[in-house]
């Protein structure tokens, strides 16, 4: 005889129950697009408009920087920039470009505390992981410095890797890595004055060194542009014995593929 699967009845009564709840919800609360507010299909979806706006990064790409190619160049192709300059993270992963409704998303995240849209963005992420999350030790999200988290309230980049860790079951390391100093607003500078502003700012926390050393860790971010942040944060990590690092975020400023 086969089993008795208990989980599928409580999951089916379970749906049962809560499906009275969710018609009102809708009925009170519309579903509309995260972007546009226009009408949609579901809560934390977008519209047909936003949707065929957004470019996803899909292979072929980088293998450590994630820049995608504009025609498949075989497997395991660099670009130029990453034998030039090789980054001081194993690899870079990213959900989409920053522009149009990606960068809308963004700014609702981090400046309109619209901390519903990290669930959908960090499954996005995680999508766009190429098998990181799953073959990682823990998420590690880029951290604020302590009076920036007095006036922003909260982190967008432990947001989206909160969301990651409950839907991928990895530990999150959200008091590992620390901001020490206090940086200016990266907005702005070009890249010699980003480096400069991050060059010392992050550490591992006291105590926490074995949370490190050995491990292989993914680190989370919202945005990607020079990498400066990412970098001083990845340098701090391998100076901690970290075994692999992969740079996630869920955008990438990037012009056009290469």
């Amino acid at each position: 005889m086969a089993p008795i699967d208990f989980e599928r009845p409580a999951e089916f009564l379970r749906t049962q129950f809560l499906r009275p709840f969710s018609a009102l919800v809708d009925f009170l609360y519309p579903p509309t697009c995260s972007v546009c507010g226009v009408s949609a299909g579901g809560h934390r979806g977008l519209c047909a408009k936003c949707w065929s706006g957004i470019r996803f990064i899909e292979r072929p790409y980088c293998e450590v920087l994630g820049i995608p190619f504009s025609h498949d160049l075989g497997a395991g192709i660099l670009s130029a920039e990453a034998i030039a300059n090789p980054p001081p993270f194993d690899r870079l992963r990213s959900a989409a470009t920053h522009d149009h409704a990606v960068r809308d998303l963004v700014h609702g995240l981090k400046y309109r505390d619209r901390t519903d849209l990290a669930p959908m963005m960090a499954g996005w992420m995680l999508r766009a992981s190429d098998g990181t999350v799953e073959s990682c030790d823990a998420l590690i999200p880029v951290p604020l410095h302590r009076t920036r988290m007095l006036t922003r309230k909260f982190n967008q980049a432990a947001e989206l890797a909160r969301h990651m860790a409950r839907l991928s079951g990895k530990p999150l390391l959200a008091a590992t890595l620390v901001r020490v100093k206090r940086t200016s607003q990266q907005v702005g500078l070009g890249a010699k004055a980003r480096e400069d502003n991050v060059r010392g700012a992050f550490a591992i926390a006291k105590g926490r060194e074995n949370d490190i050393f050995g491990k292989r860790v993914v680190l989370v971010d919202d945005v990607y542009t020079t990498g400066a942040t990412v970098a001083a944060a990845s340098r701090t990590l391998r100076k901690a014995g970290a075994a692999e690092i992969t740079v996630l975020t869920f955008a990438r400023a990037l012009s056009e593929p290469i």
